[in-house]
């Protein structure tokens, strides 16, 4: 009799098993089936490395995990990138938060946040050669710049030369095109150039400039407060799929920390998506963007993708020193920490 139990129970056992399996497949099959949030996400530049985590990211499912199918595109500019994601045509973006600043005070301009900052530093620098006698940012009296149409270097100049009590009367500010940033720096034309430090002082070393001959000069080296990139969202998407928001900062997230660990990877994937890429090149810059712009103390403290309120106000200042605000907006017309995950899921190891 007690044979008889024990054949009983292991078939009830092995019915509970066979059972709980296939409750197991069926969810999964479930989850696999769920339908994906269409993202068209929009750089407001031509690709390099440090667009490397949201391409490993792809790369590696991590979208496909939280149910969304992303496509990338570019735009000529943060300007761009922004009327695009107001209008709707992009649900996300990634811009220079401080155009984002600019552009929402506009007159009935669309209540576009950023949700994420990538950039915890803003790249803005001036590259020059200590050939021509500049280690520091005063050495620039009496000396040119070459400047860039629309660079956005330059909208935050005023804030730091008054920050650092630096007389530019005898600096010379020459316009050139984007196209010939590095070689006329590289040329000698100029004694230094406005632009973004792992883009400009980067190309110039692949160029031939020694790298002992080029010394980066940092805004935020010098006090400038500004954050750099950021992720933006429109408005309506962010309000009706606020869910499909936080899986991108997740998957986003996940791709940095996969960026940190494998930058060559990385910086590998990013070149494969640009004509005619070189890979070495796009792993310097990328190293140099994870150093100078990503990994900052304070995303070592409080974790990537967050701000930190008082300081977006104290660098909203700063721009006000070149800008005339009809209204100037608070840190919190400017970003939604709703999107984000606990501080535990956002540190850096």
């Amino acid at each position: 009799m007690s044979g008889l139990k024990t054949i009983a129970l292991r078939g009830l056992l092995a019915l509970a098993v066979s059972l709980a399996a296939l409750t197991a497949r069926e969810v999964t099959a479930a989850e696999s089936a769920a339908p994906s949030t269409a993202i068209h996400f929009i750089f407001d530049r031509p690709i390099d490395a440090s667009m490397a985590p949201f391409f490993l990211a792809a790369k590696d499912g991590k979208f496909g995990a939280e149910h969304l199918n992303v496509s990338f595109n570019t735009a000529a500019g943060s300007p761009e990138a922004l009327a695009r994601v107001a209008r709707g045509d992009s649900e996300l973006a990634l811009v220079d938060i401080n155009e984002l600043i600019r552009f929402r005070d506009k007159e009935d301009a669309a209540p576009v946040k950023a949700v994420f900052v990538l950039f915890n530093r803003a790249p803005y620098a001036i590259v020059a050669r200590r050939s021509r006698g500049i280690h520091l940012l005063p050495d620039l009296d009496g000396k040119t710049v070459g400047v860039a149409d629309g660079d956005l270097s330059m909208r935050l100049w005023p804030a730091l030369v008054q920050q650092n009590n630096i007389n530019t009367s005898r600096v010379k500010f020459h316009k050139i095109s984007a196209a010939v940033r590095e070689p006329i720096l590289s040329a000698g034309q100029v004694d230094a150039v406005a632009g973004f430090s792992h883009l400009s002082a980067v190309n110039l070393r692949d160029r031939g400039v020694p790298g002992g001959d080029l010394v980066v000069l940092r805004y935020a080296d010098y006090g400038c407060e500004a954050y750099g990139f950021a992720v933006v969202a429109n408005p309506a998407f962010a309000a009706t799929k606020p869910d499909a928001v936080k899986g991108f900062v997740r998957a986003l997230i996940a791709g940095i920390n996969a960026t940190v660990k494998e930058p060559a990877r990385a910086a590998d994937e990013a070149a494969s998506r640009i004509d005619d890429g070189d890979r070495e090149l796009e792993q310097e810059r990328l190293r140099t963007v994870l150093v100078d712009n990503i990994l900052t103390d304070e995303v070592r403290r409080n974790g990537l993708g967050d701000i930190d309120p008082a300081r977006l106000e104290r660098s909203i200042d700063q721009i006000a020193q070149d800008f005339k605000f009809r209204k100037r907006p608070a840190a919190g017309d400017i970003f939604d920490d709703r999107f984000l995950p606990p501080v535990a899921s956002r540190l850096i190891n």
